[in-house]
């Protein structure tokens, strides 16, 4: 993963919007967040960060995990819960998710047949997509199987 092209799309992001500074915190959390596997909440992210002893706020944390929505660096989602999960969206493909409602497990999948009717349907309506996500809530194999 280049680190370099995700420092120069939050760099120009920051220039252009011209609300928010340029700090080492918040490529900090850049970097952390690029290295995530799979789907984390602020807060997590923010106890991984301390405990790696990178000093930042939590406020910090939550400011920049919306400025790097806004530039597309990273995903936000509500899954059946109260609290936001994120993913890295640099470098990784559109999909989408399955979320077991038993015990959480959350399924990304991808489907051609799902991404063609998304743009068809946009053509049709003159729609300018900027993201779509399909969440589907169910039981998965594992919770389908226990007794």
């Amino acid at each position: 993963m280049d680190f370099q092209e995700a420092h120069d799309i939050l760099t120009n992001h920051l220039k252009a919007s011209g609300k928010h500074r340029a700090t080492p915190e918040r490529f900090a959390i850049l970097d952390a967040v690029l290295q995530s596997q799979g789907h984390f909440d602020a807060e997590s992210l923010y106890y991984r960060m301390i405990t790696n002893g990178v000093k930042v706020s939590k406020a910090t944390v939550y400011n920049t995990l919306e400025i790097l929505q806004d530039c597309g660096l990273v995903s936000k989602y509500r899954f059946a819960e109260n609290t936001s999960r994120y993913e890295k969206a640099f470098g990784r493909p559109h999909h989408h998710h399955m979320i077991c409602l038993n015990c959480g497990d959350i399924i990304e999948f991808v489907n051609d047949k799902i991404e063609r009717i998304q743009e068809e349907a946009c053509n049709e309506k003159n729609f300018k997509v900027q993201s779509t996500t399909i969440q589907i809530f169910g039981t998965c194999s594992k919770c389908t199987k226990r007794p």
